[in-house]
């Protein structure tokens, strides 16, 4: 995955639901599915939660919601 695509900002929070509804589910979805908070998860991708943890997460994210394939392509 570029560094670019992991950068944490409102783009990337839009990109990562946007990524969740093509796999027809959603990021929230996504987050009851896997013990993790909604808010969490919004502040990792905007960067408000930018410590080992929320790195380590808004990588998972970029990765399950399918953005990092793309972002490899583009």
């Amino acid at each position: 995955m570029s560094s670019q695509a992991s950068n944490p900002s409102i783009h990337l929070y839009i990109s990562v639901r946007q990524g969740f509804v093509g796999q027809n589910t959603s990021l929230n979805r996504w987050c009851k599915e896997n013990g993790i908070s909604r808010q969490h998860a919004e502040a990792a991708l905007k960067g408000m939660c930018n410590g080992p943890k929320g790195q380590a997460l808004r990588e998972k994210l970029v990765t399950e919601s399918g953005i990092a394939a793309i972002s490899k392509v583009a």
